[in-house]
């Protein structure tokens, strides 16, 4: 109950802090860079070997700037998420631009269901939330629910209040079921790592072998849905940029665990233009192939 009860009150200032204008909340970002960098040190001995595994060809000099623009670009990332909670229409869409979308509607006109690539990099939050306005499908999203009940309500608030629709990861197929008759946008941010259990296959991703998710793949080869990835960028503070790519219109052509390997190519090829914008403090490579 006092748990509970302490996760209503935190909600509930995180929706006081979210009426704030960004350019205040990015000031509390800078403040919370310190804190989190400086002081707590949070993961930071988790960011660091992320980065050293992941770039062996760059000196310490270089890996330690990447580490202090992540942690710069986290503080802003959280605050960013905080604002959704009560962010406009206009605004989320002056805050994501997209291209190519146009190739998607292609696929909806015709009746087609589409699904769309991605990972945990920028802010896939405010993304999903502007590509719901933005597309005349569906969108859905598949994720990963959280513990806290209080916290994954609110969560589930401010990712569905422009239409959106959240499935959990262990309810994809019924989730598809429910729309079949309509067009739909399936979105994956299939970068997380599963367990040892769930692993069935090991990526190059990075200069690693690297556990990795197959429910895109499953799904693509079993529907063969048309993959696109979005590629997002970050062009100013609070601004972000996202491509629509072409990843593989006809997997039924693919051979196992090609779109897999597509998927994390795409992915490693953003996260080399700017690594700081990937979730490095994120325990990744918790194990390896035995």
């Amino acid at each position: 109950m006092i748990k509970r009860g302490i996760a209503q009150v935190g909600v509930f200032f995180l929706y006081l802090l979210s009426l704030l204008p960004l350019s205040i909340l990015f000031f509390f970002a800078r403040l919370l860079y310190y804190l989190l960098y400086y002081i707590i040190r949070y993961r930071k001995k988790v960011v660091r070997q992320n980065l050293v595994n992941s770039f062996p060809e760059k000196s310490s000099t270089e890996i330690i700037d990447i580490e202090k623009k992540y942690f710069k670009y986290l503080a802003e990332l959280i605050f960013e998420i905080i604002k959704l909670t009560t962010i406009s229409e206009k605004e989320t869409l002056e805050s994501v631009k997209f291209k190519g979308l146009d190739q998607l509607e292609t696929h909806f006109k015709q009746g087609e269901s589409v699904l769309a690539c991605t990972g945990h990099y920028c802010n896939w939050e405010l993304g999903t939330l502007a590509l719901g306005l933005s597309i005349s499908a569906k969108t859905m999203v598949i994720f990963k629910p959280i513990k806290n009940k209080i916290f994954e309500a609110w969560f589930d608030g401010l990712r569905t209040k422009y239409g959106n629709v959240f499935i959990a990861m262990r309810q994809t197929l019924r989730g598809m079921a429910t729309y079949k008759n309509e067009p739909t946008l399936l979105c994956f941010a299939s970068d997380q790592s599963p367990t040892r259990e769930e692993t069935k296959y090991f990526v190059d991703f990075l200069h690693q072998p690297t556990p990795a998710l197959l429910g895109v793949e499953k799904i693509a080869k079993s529907t063969n849905r048309p993959i696109y990835y979005f590629k997002v960028s970050r062009p100013k503070q609070g601004r972000y940029e996202v491509e629509v790519l072409p990843m593989c219109l006809d997997p039924s052509k693919t051979v196992d665990f090609e779109i897999t390997n597509l998927h994390f190519k795409f992915l490693e090829e953003i996260i080399n233009e700017q690594p700081q914008y990937w979730l490095w403090s994120h325990k990744r490579w918790k194990f390896k192939p035995e």
